[in-house]
């Protein structure tokens, strides 16, 4: 199941989607202007929704297209979900 983004903030650019017990946010920065700064491009993060930690950057953010960083979290997510299949439960 690929993750769905919305606009999470109306006034500024930063799009969330939930999926698996995982917790994904896009946001945009810019060196200058509104909003976040700092490289230009589209930040993907992600954590898990059952602990109170901060978010994790994805691994090439920030990226040129709002579609790169939505396959990169959906990327991640397929890792994690794999990651948590196939560790051993706990009793």
């Amino acid at each position: 199941m690929r993750l769905q983004f919305h606009r999470a903030v109306e006034d500024m650019e930063i799009w969330s989607a939930g999926g698996d017990d995982y917790s994904f946010v896009i946001s945009f920065q810019s060196p200058t202007g509104p909003g976040f700064q700092g490289r230009l491009g589209f930040v993907a993060s992600w954590r898990p929704l059952d602990q109170s930690r901060g978010a994790i950057r994805v691994l090439g953010s920030p990226f040129q297209s709002f579609a790169e960083a939505e396959d990169a979290c959906n990327t991640m997510l397929t890792y994690l979900k794999d990651d948590t299949d196939s560790a051993p439960q706990q009793r």
